[in-house]
């Protein structure tokens, strides 16, 4: 089965990535650079200095969204992975699946149950006992 991505997925992805890039980085230092070395010629004016921040604040504004689309499709596939080894897993708790969509008050409930449980866990390591089961929350 073919996948169908959309031009902005796969624009939001190649940015992302091309982001990330250590060539990316030199690239941004370099134009840094050139522009220093332009204050010069220009005088130091308020227009070479207005060109470095526009410019700037338009591509961290734009990159900004850029990287969230990237984040929120990463995350969401990263959740639906767990959701989907908790469900294979036998004896695993199904409950916990699509936690992402619970309050947080439910969520902190939940999470003082396995706090709870890691403390167990670790105080039989302590008494020379073993931390392997699956005890119930």
């Amino acid at each position: 089965m073919a996948r169908k991505t959309s031009r902005f997925t796969r624009f939001a992805r190649w940015a992302a990535r091309a982001s990330g890039r250590h060539t990316t980085f030199l690239l941004a230092v370099a134009v840094i650079l050139l522009w220093a070395l332009t204050g010069p010629i220009f005088g130091f004016s308020d227009t070479w200095q207005l060109v470095i921040n526009t410019s700037t604040t338009i591509i961290t504004f734009l990159m900004v969204f850029l990287i969230q689309n990237t984040q929120n499709r990463d995350s969401e596939a990263v959740q639906i992975k767990l959701d989907e080894i908790i469900r294979a897993l036998s004896g695993a708790h199904n409950v916990l699946l699509d936690l992402e969509e619970l309050e947080e008050e439910e969520l902190d409930r939940i999470r003082n149950n396995y706090e709870k449980l890691a403390e167990r866990a670790r105080e039989l390591l302590r008494g020379g006992g073993k931390d392997t089961d699956a005890p119930e929350l």
